[in-house]
């Protein structure tokens, strides 16, 4: 790991570092988190698709990397998806050295293998500022006198591409619960088996009707909610029928959009594991995980429809819900993945509502 490279920003910026992972050079959209632990989970969160992500915690790597492990029920036990879905990372300082019981390979490793490269030793706390500062913009990692074109990855339907193709089903007993695979945290299936529900994971697109189901959880998944145009189709009707429905994330501004409001991009989006939500009417506050670039324009909502949660930081909408359908959504993640788990007991809730 002794090559250098380059960050380029569009806005001109350099930030030169040593490269490590794979030697090839990538483009996308740049973003920060400022979680301090759980870089396998956040690294394989398919809303990051498209994404060179900053990490602003000055020290990752220093526990490596577990192996991949399955569940009884065919779930991933320890990451978010089966590979990278990152396009890069930037970090600070990498740890030199690995050590947890867990740990299989080191991070730079990982990554080697991913086909995904990283850049060290830049002033990260200087790159986050810029992009509070001037919001997040197009960036690409280069390797020192190498170059590959500008790209712009929220002109692709990036949600086509983080979803699954085919239908698959976990959980063995309990109600019946489509999750819509927008680029689904693995967490979030494994979060409504454990609440006793059966899962049947559908492609974003997929015309859920077709199946036997009791409710329907639409999941996170990566750029703009508004090439989600079949989602948001089948959500509509969903609404109209009356059936159970909960959403995260990505999730929460499709249901947005099926009931009639607009959603905008966020500045910088919110992407860690301590964004404070106040749920709305109480003084009540959670501790919450985020990752997200867009958000429901809350005074768009048409009558019927309510703010449920809202960030206390910036006072952007985390959460809608309707006055008497059985239809509600959060723009956190409940499924802690990495986090805290103060909201994990929405799933809970939910699945109980079906019984």
């Amino acid at each position: 790991m002794t090559a250098t490279g380059t960050l380029l920003l569009e806005d001109g910026s350099r930030f030169p570092g040593t490269w490590f992972g794979a030697d090839v050079g990538v483009a996308g959209e740049v973003v920060f988190n400022t979680g301090m632990v759980g870089y396998p989970e956040t690294l394989t969160d398919p809303s990051y698709t498209g994404q060179i992500l900053v990490c602003t915690y000055p020290l990752i790597g220093n526990y490596g990397v577990p192996s991949v492990e399955w569940d009884a029920d065919g779930l991933l036990r320890t990451f978010e998806a089966t590979s990278i879905r990152i396009r890069g990372l930037v970090v600070a300082t990498l740890a030199a050295d690995t050590s947890h019981w867990s740990a299989s390979q080191s991070l730079h490793e990982w990554m080697a293998a991913s086909g995904i490269p990283g850049l060290a030793g830049i002033d990260t706390r200087a790159l986050t500022k810029r992009l509070r500062e001037r919001g997040v913009m197009l960036g690409k990692l280069v390797r020192e006198e190498e170059d590959v074109p500008w790209h712009d990855p929220n002109l692709r339907n990036l949600v086509a591409e983080a979803s699954p193709s085919t239908v698959t089903r976990h959980g063995r007993d309990g109600p019946r619960v489509i999750l819509v695979d927008m680029g689904a945290k693995e967490g979030i299936a494994r979060s409504l088996v454990a609440a006793g529900a059966r899962v049947i994971r559908v492609p974003w697109d997929h015309d859920f009707f077709d199946e036997d189901f009791d409710g329907v959880c639409l999941s996170n998944g990566p750029g703009d909610p508004k090439m989600t145009e079949r989602a948001v189709e089948h959500t509509r009707r969903a609404l109209a029928e009356g059936i159970p429905m909960l959403g995260v994330c990505l999730g929460n501004q499709v249901m947005a959009l099926a009931a009639g409001a607009d959603t905008y991009k966020l500045k910088y989006g919110h992407r860690s594991q301590n964004q404070p939500c106040v749920e709305v009417g109480t003084h009540r506050c959670h501790i919450t995980s985020q990752n997200h670039g867009y958000a429901v324009d809350a005074t768009t909502l048409p009558p019927g429809w309510r703010e449920w949660f809202r960030n206390a930081n910036d006072g952007s909408n985390e959460g809608i819900r309707h006055e008497s359908l059985p239809a509600r959504a959060v723009q956190f993640h409940p499924e802690a993945s990495p986090g805290p788990t103060d909201t994990a007991s929405l799933f809970a809730d939910f699945v109980r509502s079906l019984r």
